[in-house]
């Protein structure tokens, strides 16, 4: 396969807005929008986008809804052959009803068939991990599909970068994140496994607070996204770390932004970039990103030959 493999779900978002003032008993007018998401289909979207090989191993059903998100992401360049099909509520699926403020008036949220995703792997793993490159990982799909990736990923020595969907899983099996190459994730996120709050603190302190968390947890590098405040990062192993700060950006959608990032982070590391260079390049990656409507970033082949001259440029 020689491409990153990408374990996780799809999940489906459906809104709907009213023309006028909203009545949660009657029937109201207006429109309908479907839009395909989950963070790891987000990810495999901006890998396939800057003509990154990436295998996407989840599934789907076979609604119309379930079709359409696989047959868009093989028109993308996503590799689709392990993603396997049930017959119904194989994706996750949000349903939302917006007032007319454009808040949240209601939702139902059906959860992905997460035990077909691990009978699939039962019967795949060994095939698709002893073949690709290395390992993207949804780790709050399931705490049973996690451990048998990671020991998969063990089995064949593929490295191994944690997608979190919501910390559920992580809080429950911390050590998991020990058996990482790369853990990133958000400042409310490291708030929630480091047990504490540190929203308020300023990327310089949030730098000494992870140095010091991650080393005692044990994980070997770790990255805190803090929004317009940049990241911050630190590689356990070789004691090194430092302050990415985001770049100035025209805001029109953030939808996605945090995928992104994640995304061009992996993406430099699986290239040979520095932890340093590799950050700069998710930072860029989600500047685009929140440039554009979509929840993924823009179709650019040429990104990682306009990111190299712009990154040699801004350290001379």
């Amino acid at each position: 396969m020689g491409a990153t493999a990408v374990f996780g779900v799809f999940f489906v978002d459906v809104k709907g807005f009213p023309f006028r003032h909203y009545v949660s008993t009657g029937r109201n007018l207006g429109s309908v929008k479907i839009v395909h998401g989950g963070v790891s289909r987000n990810v495999c979207e901006d890998f396939a986008n800057v003509g990154m090989p990436v295998e996407f191993v989840s599934v789907t059903d076979k609604t119309s809804i379930g079709k359409d998100v696989v047959s868009h992401l093989r028109e993308l360049g996503v590799g689709t052959h392990y993603i396997t099909e049930v017959e119904e509520n194989g994706i996750g699926m949000w349903l939302a009803v917006m007032d007319d403020n454009g808040d949240l008036a209601g939702s139902i949220s059906q959860m992905p068939d997460v035990v077909a995703l691990e009978k699939h792997i039962d019967k795949y793993g060994d095939e698709i991990v002893s073949g690709c490159e290395n390992i993207i990982l949804e780790m709050d799909a399931s705490g049973s599909i996690s451990a048998k990736v990671l020991a998969l990923a063990e089995k064949y020595n593929k490295k191994v970068y944690v997608i979190v969907g919501n910390m559920s899983v992580i809080l429950a099996h911390p050590l998991y994140l020990c058996r990482t190459a790369c853990f990133i994730c958000n400042e409310i996120e490291a708030g929630r496994l480091f047990d504490m709050n540190i929203e308020n603190l300023d990327p310089a302190e949030m730098l000494v607070l992870l140095r010091e968390k991650s080393r005692q947890m044990g994980i070997p590098t770790m990255v805190i996204t803090m929004g317009a405040r940049g990241s911050v990062y630190y590689d356990s192993e070789k004691d090194e770390g430092g302050i990415c700060p985001s770049l100035p950006t025209e805001l029109v959608d953030s939808s996605g932004a945090g995928d992104a990032f994640l995304a061009g982070t992996v993406m430099g590391l699986t290239r040979g970039y520095s932890l340093k260079k590799a950050v700069h390049t998710g930072t860029k990656l989600a500047s685009l990103t929140i440039q554009v409507e979509e929840s993924s970033c823009p179709k650019d082949p040429q990104f990682f030959d306009e990111f190299e001259l712009l990154y040699t440029k801004s350290i001379k």
